[in-house]
């Protein structure tokens, strides 16, 4: 696969990359040799070759659920600047 530069040029307009034009041919050949590596590793004939261990695959050794802290809600409410109906007030940032 082949990319030209107005391609570039027009990719790092919509990623708002600035590219300096004297560097257009350079990132064009770069990214032209990317797409050429990928296109060699599509075109490999994986048939009959068993997939790699997948992380999905493993099992999580999980804990009970129980809970190991105490509840310390109204000393951390008695040192808070403003609480209302056991809620933390906070300045509004979104008008």
């Amino acid at each position: 696969m082949s990319i030209a530069e107005d391609d570039i040029a027009q990719i790092a307009d919509l990623a708002r990359i600035r590219i300096a034009p004297e560097q257009v041919a350079e990132v064009t050949d770069s990214i032209g040799r990317i797409l050429t590596l990928a296109d060699q590793l599509q075109a490999v004939d994986t048939t009959g070759v068993e997939p790699m261990a997948n992380p999905h695959d493993a099992v999580q050794r999980l804990r009970d659920d129980v809970v190991t802290e105490t509840n310390q809600r109204e000393a951390f409410q008695a040192i808070a600047p403003a609480v209302e109906s056991g809620l933390y007030l906070v300045p509004q940032v979104i008008d």
